[in-house]
């Protein structure tokens, strides 16, 4: 990548944003500059100061065909070439030109966010007499050019044509570098003319602007590292945005279709065709384009029979480097194989977007099913399948550095999928489970805490009330949701500290009838009033108790520490069956080292020999 730091005159950059010479890539936001701004801006041109460098890039690049558009408010002819985009001062450079040039109406906002179409105008005699009035001699007006009050219905000032203009004193700007001399040239004060002209119009002629030019020979990757850099007063610049300005440039595509590829449009459809499948909202447009880079660099990968063949990447880098041509390669496999994703957890019992421990996993886990094909469906590689996924939830290994495991994963899944002799995946090496982190998991923010509660559903969980298995209709149909076994009221009033009270062994998935049925009050009273609303003798609903692996004996007789202990094990117990290896017991004698300090010692003590018993 190479680049000139050249300036130029204001009056050049309108000139070529008016003839589509300087353009905008398609990923640029649109125009959002409020009126105040604006108007500041029109003064720092006036006073002569600096308004900062702008950058733009050489067209012509074959690596980067970006669909170009014109700078808002300019109209040009169908196919007009842009020679360079315009990266960083779209903001400035469209409220100059449309200010500057043309009828001067901006169409912009108030400070509240309405919309407005504005001009602006000089009072000359103000702003010859000091130089620090500028700010003061500049106005905003209508774009009809008459001031109002009252509601619209007294005329303040009205400069709605020249002769208007010039008998009030007011330059208008958008002549600043047109047809200027014939407004003055017919101001009844020459002298007034010839002093304004000499004042502000003529150093605005050679008002420069720095600008930094990229050359052709910079990649995609460069041009949204440097815009970013440039940015950063605004959003981040969005890759699947920038996708969007490469593929809509794609002359092959538009050369057989007859139009541009909207990758916005295409990510709709594609959302539209997941409308069915709730868990797939959690699936974001820069997911998918991972999935393609995954598929993509590991063709290549496969294809090469060099020593040190293309790495299978889901990198930001990777990403940009993507064709129209590669994505529409994987794009239908992808579709269906996110739906298959979706099938996957509700096997799972996750039914909703907010329930889903990893969205970020459902990246890898389509793109292992594209590579696996029908095959993923088969009962011994399924199960694997679901190892690997249950090790990287409750191993909680999707939180950060995904890429990396991304690839690991595409690298290493499918093949012990297919064959157990194969080596174990990475993610099933990294995964590891301790006793204490169920004391710590305590809301859906931990993927763990999400994943337990699934497991919970998925091993036969029955409703306590109507005896109806929480699967994915009755899920809907009975408002399930988490909630406290020993309730949030009694715990307070019986002095259970947040770590135990507010746990996942402390919690499960039950509907709102029942939730609101158990209240506040003790296990031993509500279980009661259960079984009489419901008409289920005890026997019974010890039995949908324990579907929730919840001791039932122990719910009866209100021992908080003793249920705690036996439910903490049995939850080990869940864990160590869905990631194949064993949960560390890290917790000596049913206490974890810090919950020491809430209880008292004979507590302790009498807890003690409790579990030695």
């Amino acid at each position: 990548m190479g680049f000139l730091t050249p300036m130029y005159e204001l009056g050049e950059y309108l000139t070529w944003t008016r003839s589509g010479e300087i353009q905008l890539p398609d990923f640029q936001r649109g125009y959002k500059w409020e009126d105040e701004r604006i108007r500041q801006l029109l003064v720092t041109v006036l006073r002569g100061h600096p308004l900062g460098a702008v950058m733009l890039l050489k067209t012509g690049n074959t690596q980067v065909r970006f669909k170009p558009r014109p700078i808002e408010g300019v109209e040009l002819a169908p196919g007009t070439e842009a020679k360079f985009l315009l990266l960083d001062g779209q903001q400035r450079l469209t409220s100059l030109t449309q200010a500057l040039s043309g009828d001067g109406a901006v169409a912009t906002k108030d400070s509240r966010g309405k919309l407005l179409d504005r001009r602006y105008l000089v009072h000359m005699e103000t702003a010859l007499s000091d130089s620090n009035r500028v700010d003061e001699a500049l106005i905003s007006i209508p774009a009809d050019g008459v001031i109002k009050t009252n509601f619209g219905k007294d005329v303040v000032l009205d400069l709605s044509d020249h002769d208007k203009q010039r008998e009030h004193g007011y330059f208008p700007l958008h002549l600043l570098y047109g047809d200027y001399m014939s407004w003055i040239l017919e101001l009844a004060d020459r002298d007034l003319g010839k002093r304004f002209h000499e004042e502000f119009i003529k150093p605005a002629a050679t008002y420069d602007i720095p600008a930094i030019v990229l050359d052709e020979s910079t990649d995609k990757a460069a041009v949204a590292t440097v815009f970013e850099k440039v940015n950063i007063g605004g959003l981040p610049l969005n890759v699947f945005e920038l996708l969007t300005a490469v593929f809509a440039g794609d002359a092959g595509y538009y050369e057989k279709s007859g139009e541009d590829f909207r990758l916005n449009d295409d990510w709709k459809e594609t959302q539209l065709k997941w409308s069915s499948y709730p868990v797939l909202a959690a699936v974001e447009n820069i997911d998918f384009l991972q999935a393609v880079t995954m598929l993509t660099t590991r063709k290549r990968n496969l294809a090469d029979t060099s020593d040190r063949p293309p790495a299978i990447s889901a990198k930001r880098e990777d990403v940009l480097k993507l064709t129209l041509a590669d994505y529409l390669e994987w794009r239908d496999q992808l579709r269906e194989a996110f739906i298959w994703a979706a099938t996957f957890l509700a096997d799972r019992h996750i039914f909703a977007p907010r329930d889903v421990p990893y969205p970020k996993q459902l990246v890898p886990l389509a793109t292992i099913k594209v590579v696996l094909g029908k095959d993923a469906d088969l009962i011994s590689v399924s199960e694997r399948l679901i190892r690997w996924y249950w090790c990287g939830v409750l191993g909680e290994l999707y939180g950060s550095a995904i890429e990396t495991r991304f690839a690991r994963d595409i690298e290493m899944v499918p093949a012990w999928a297919r064959d157990e002799s194969m080596p174990v995946p990475r993610t099933i090496q990294d995964a590891n489970f301790t006793e204490s982190r169920l004391h710590s998991l305590r809301t859906r923010n931990a993927a763990a805490y999400k994943g337990i509660a699934a497991l919970i559903l998925a091993g036969g969980a029955r409703d306590w009330m109507e005896d109806k298995a929480l699967d994915k209709v009755q899920y809907v149909d009975l408002a399930v949701d988490i909630h406290h076994i020993f309730p949030q009221k009694w715990c307070n009033d019986t002095g259970i500290d947040d770590e135990h009270r507010e746990s996942i062994v402390n919690k499960t998935t039950i509907s709102a009838r029942t939730n609101r049925t158990i209240g506040g009050t003790a296990p031993s009273s509500y279980l009661k009033v259960i079984e009489a609303r419901a008409q289920l003798d005890s026997p019974r609903l010890d039995e949908l108790l324990g579907t929730h692996l919840v001791p039932a004996e122990l719910l009866r007789a209100d021992d908080f520490h003793a249920f705690f202990r036996a439910r903490r094990e049995s939850l080990c117990k869940l864990v160590e069956a869905a990631i194949g290896k064993n949960v560390q017991r890290d917790i000596d004698q049913g206490f974890a080292e810090e919950d020491s300090a809430h209880f008292e010692p004979d507590e302790l003590a009498d807890d003690t020999v409790t579990e030695t018993d």
